[in-house]
């Protein structure tokens, strides 16, 4: 979570958890906004999922203050959005565990997908920061939820029969030890006795 996520894994649930009536709020006139300039998709998501997960504590029991949110809440609340997931986590005792298509319909259940609770944790973690949160105690970037994350990963890894390893390009030696590389060769052809196997080297003898 180093980049910014992707804003394809984007989370789909209910524009309000369990609303009260003090959650509503009055419509500013359009006219004042429309001079403002619209916020990108990622902002536009970002703020969703802020405002979900703050109307997830104020319906929190007991009720949650953000300040004494902990790593533990976050994965409470994670495995509360499961219920909206559209990914469907083969079972071990499943015929298709391990088979990314699903030739036909099977009673397992519906997560949300490790790349949509990545990319959510990710939007979180620098909403919290954005909003006054300190980052040492940034709840979203607890040991507990990456290694939640990780686990997730591993699971619906194996289950579905889907690789979530990225491939690590080869990096080019850097231009500062090639030049250095470069400049020794020179130091050793321009040395007034070389071994005659530099020599042939250097001239093409």
């Amino acid at each position: 979570m180093d980049t910014r996520p992707s804003d394809d894994y984007s989370i789909t649930i209910p524009l309000t958890i369990n609303p009260s009536p003090s959650s509503s709020t009055p419509v500013s006139s359009s006219s004042s906004s429309s001079s403002l300039p619209s916020p990108s998709r990622y902002e536009s998501q970002k703020r969703r999922d802020w405002n979900t997960f703050g109307q997830y504590l104020k319906n929190h029991r007991p009720p949650l203050s953000l300040e004494r949110c902990s790593g533990a809440h976050v994965l409470e609340f994670l495995r509360y959005l499961d219920q909206f997931g559209k990914t469907k986590v083969h079972t071990q005792m499943c015929p298709f565990y391990g088979h990314p298509n699903q030739p036909a319909p099977c009673p397992c259940p519906l997560r949300q997908a490790w790349g949509s609770l990545d990319a959510l944790i990710g939007r979180l973690r620098a909403a919290y920061e954005e909003n006054g949160g300190r980052p040492e105690t940034n709840p979203f970037g607890a040991r507990a939820v990456r290694l939640y994350l990780r686990e997730v990963r591993d699971i619906q890894s194996k289950a579905r029969g889907i690789s979530y390893e990225k491939k690590k390009r080869k990096k080019p030696p850097p231009a500062a030890s090639a030049a250095a590389d470069h400049q020794k060769v020179v130091d050793v052809c321009e040395d007034k006795k070389p071994p005659i196997a530099i020599l042939r080297g250097c001239h093409g003898e």
